[in-house]
């Protein structure tokens, strides 16, 4: 059987710890037993894989005292504590501590399986991210400028090295956000003519009656305003990369010229009769199929399509999507000078279920934002008016009707936290009518005042 995690279980009674283990083997975990809280420490160090779970009432170090210990030591430890003395305020006072849950002897051991299910996958990854950010840290190269380890981007990252040494045109097919110019930038960078400019220009920023003079530069007097000779953006690029960005803009009169230069490798100054030899590289980008944009040329079309690059959207390298937060938060939070915040389980947990439809674009201005306002959870960023909640504690023995409500109390609990007892963005949040509203908080012995 696959090994479905790592457990450090800490009881002094051997009966107990004993069946405890057996039960976990069978579940499918690797299980480190120890008598004592003493022993157990000697697991205890930065890389250890797996989770603690603990007895609390034990001679000698105790179970809170351990966990204190081996936070000191694994500061993102998952630990799950047992006892068999019902004391709700240790309870509470052993959550706020850090205890990734609390469990009461004797307990029904299919619970406690799922609890170390979650605390393993949650163990796990953590591991993986600080694994990846050590990685980046030490990356060199493209690996440093296109950040991650998706089966799509180091697809990417293969094509870009093979066309690197290539002179060919390139057409870059991405969704807004994704890193087209970027993606460009790494074309030129790991290429023979990174030596020379690399020169971007989009395409759709720029009104069509100047997009020819940004392109091919203009002589003095060529048109009114020009009071002296312009060079272009392809002179400039001379010898190095131009990017075309939303290309598919481009006007059609534009189309024409920009397909001769390519032909011919020479342009024309606006206002000029000179021709003036390039040679440079012509990197384009489009959000949208070029073959079937309606108005862009076939011609132009087959001259620059030499070769193919597809940036896959966020949604599609979901596995990337931690590290690249925690790449911009970290830069953030180092040119305003503050501390870099650590993402919690839930803040993973949303940023993978997120579709992301800005892509990377949206994924760099939310990690900004985290960075520099502790207040805000990335729930709360990518879900302005929504409500976080967490999944309280409910025994699977209980009548369903009982953990409904259970459940309801603690939704209404959340959404009167996070509006700082606004009623009346409460019932828009929950699309509750007043009346309704009132019932519920009645019932569930909620007072507006307690979170105003």
């Amino acid at each position: 059987m696959q090994q479905r995690g790592t457990v450090l279980l800490v009881d002094d009674e051997a009966l107990v710890r004993q069946s405890t283990a057996q039960w976990l083997k069978m579940a499918g975990y690797e299980v480190i037993e120890c008598d004592n809280a003493e022993s157990a420490l000697r697991y205890l160090v930065a890389d250890f894989p797996g989770i603690l779970v603990t007895d609390v009432k034990m001679p000698g170090m105790d179970g809170l005292q351990l966990m204190a210990e081996s936070f000191s030591r694994v500061p993102d430890l998952p630990v799950i504590l047992l006892t068999g003395h019902g004391d709700v305020d240790m309870a509470i006072s052993a959550l706020k501590q850090g205890a990734y849950d609390f469990i009461e002897k004797p307990f029904v051991p299919e619970r406690l399986v799922e609890t170390i299910h979650r605390a393993c996958d949650k163990r796990q990854l953590m591991l993986e991210n600080e694994r990846l950010s050590q990685s980046i840290a030490q990356q060199s190269g493209i690996d440093a400028k296109l950040i991650g380890f998706s089966p799509g981007i180091l697809r990417l990252k293969r094509e870009i090295l093979a066309l690197g040494e290539l002179h060919t045109n390139v057409i870059i097919y991405g969704e807004t956000g994704t890193g087209k110019e970027l993606v460009a930038q790494c074309l030129h960078e790991f290429s023979p003519r990174s030596k020379h400019n690399f020169v971007p220009i989009n395409c759709g920023a720029i009104p069509e009656s100047l997009i020819e003079s940004e392109l091919f530069g203009h002589e003095s007097g060529a048109f009114t305003g020009a009071a002296k000779r312009r060079i272009g953006k392809f002179e400039h690029a001379n010898g190095g990369t131009l990017f075309l960005d939303e290309i598919e803009i481009m006007p059609q009169n534009l189309q024409v010229k920009l397909l001769r230069a390519l032909q011919e490798g020479v342009i024309e100054r606006l206002g000029g009769n000179q021709l003036i030899s390039v040679d440079l590289r012509v990197v384009a980008a489009s959000k949208a199929d070029l073959l079937a944009e309606e108005g862009f040329r076939e011609d132009l079309f087959y001259r620059l399509n030499v070769s193919q690059l597809y940036i896959p959207p966020l949604r599609e390298r979901l596995e990337d999507v931690p590290l690249l937060f925690e790449h911009y938060a970290a830069k953030a939070a180092a040119h305003h000078q503050r501390e870099v915040r650590k993402l919690t389980e839930q803040d993973l947990r949303t940023l993978h279920s997120y579709s992301w439809p800005g892509n990377v674009r949206e994924l760099k201005n939310a990690a900004i934002r985290f960075a520099l306002d502790e207040r805000v959870s990335t729930h709360e960023i990518l879900y302005p008016k929504s409500v976080v909640v967490d999944a309280p504690t409910i025994d699977s023995n209980q009548p369903l009707a009982v953990q409904v409500a259970a459940f309801e109390a603690e939704v209404i609990k959340a959404s009167l936290q996070q509006y700082k007892g606004n009623i009346k963005e409460v019932m828009e949040a929950l699309d509750l009518p007043r009346r309704t509203l009132n019932q519920k908080m009645a019932k569930y012995g909620l007072n507006r005042g307690d979170f105003v």
